[in-house]
């Protein structure tokens, strides 16, 4: 029997409010982050992820604020990410109450810093997010997908693919995959993206962008996603936890 597959609602925070937009643009509020994270636990969730999208060192404070908060009224497991730089960033949110802390473009800077930050808080704690998308323009990758930053504005021509197999040799516990391509559209997972990082890499694959309906999520499933993150269906109602987790027991996959 394998890991119950987990359903996480991500929560992307600008400024101590919860805001969604499309491919990251256009961000509309959708409410008080630590009300919101008190209800998808009352509702099943089994982890939460919170992104800083502002991420400036001007909002870290209310960030942080926001962690201690929800840290204090929720017990499953809080993920972190946006703006994380150094392991003194990581140790201040896993002190605030993360459980897990996401990474993102100061690997890109300096891959040493995923090791160095495993072997510090230990592989667990330890999220590299890959924000990545079909290659648009620049030669080619050999996956046909490359990393972006900047909210999937910049391509850096690095291979999505091969970049999560990197992440995993230096340490890190997960791989958060973001179809940047899918974010906010509701069309639907990149299945294709998923089973070429499940292929090689061990740890567990979280496929986030894309999420639109119940059978959305059983495809990404199959194609090796180990959990299933989703925000906007959530936040506005389209669709409810328990309703996820249904469809995935009725394609025949254990959660919990």
């Amino acid at each position: 029997m394998g890991v119950a597959v987990r359903v996480i609602p991500c929560l992307d925070v600008d400024a101590g409010r919860v805001v969604k937009g499309v491919n990251f643009r256009e961000l509309r509020d959708a409410g008080d982050p630590v009300e919101m994270a008190a209800v998808y636990d009352a509702e099943g969730a089994d982890e939460l992820t919170f992104l800083d999208v502002t991420a400036s060192s001007g909002e870290r404070a209310t960030m942080l604020d926001v962690v201690r908060r929800t840290a204090e009224q929720v017990f499953i497991p809080l993920t972190v990410g946006g703006g994380v730089r150094t392991p003194e960033d990581i140790d201040i949110l896993l002190r605030a109450g993360a459980d897990k802390v996401g990474i993102n473009t100061a690997a890109i800077a300096r891959p040493e810093l995923l090791g160095e930050c495993a072997r510090r808080f230990g592989s667990q704690c330890i999220v590299l997010s890959v924000d990545a998308r079909r290659v648009q323009d620049g030669p080619p990758t050999a996956s046909g997908y490359e990393v972006t930053t900047h909210g999937g504005r910049r391509g850096t021509g690095i291979d999505a693919v091969e970049w999560a197999a990197r992440g995993q040799e230096l340490g890190v516990g997960e791989i958060l995959l973001n179809s940047m391509d899918a974010d906010g559209t509701r069309a639907g997972f990149d299945i294709e993206m998923i089973s070429q990082v499940r292929k090689v890499v061990d740890v567990p694959v979280i496929a986030s962008g894309g999420a639109g309906k119940v059978d959305d999520f059983l495809p990404a499933v199959r194609a090796g996603a180990d959990a299933v993150l989703a925000a906007s269906v959530f936040h506005f109602g389209t669709l409810r936890i328990s309703e996820v987790k249904d469809g995935l027991r009725a394609g025949a996959v254990e959660v919990r």
